[in-house]
């Protein structure tokens, strides 16, 4: 029962991934200025627990950002990482 629940929450969270944001990468214009954004997630469910992981880069005339991050919940509990940079001008 304990993975059950595990499982459907992690599947709640990576549900956006699902409908089609992994793996996307888009360059697209913003009221008049040009930028570039890519997304990439991961998602696992399976006996030995679930988890989820996803990197987002995006650039733009006012700056950067870059973002990763990870969480796994399993048998031994719940563990994760999350890193964040920028710059704006």
């Amino acid at each position: 029962m304990r993975a059950l629940k595990r499982v459907l929450a992690v599947s709640a969270l990576a549900a956006p991934l699902v409908l089609g944001c992994a793996g996307l990468a888009a360059a697209h214009g913003h009221e008049g200025h040009e930028g570039a954004e890519f997304n990439q997630g991961q998602f696992i469910a399976n006996e030995e627990g679930a988890g989820e992981a996803k990197v987002h880069s995006e650039v733009d005339p006012c700056g950067v950002e870059h973002s990763k991050g990870w969480v796994f919940a399993g048998d031994e509990g719940v563990e994760g990482s999350h890193t964040e940079s920028g710059a704006h001008f």
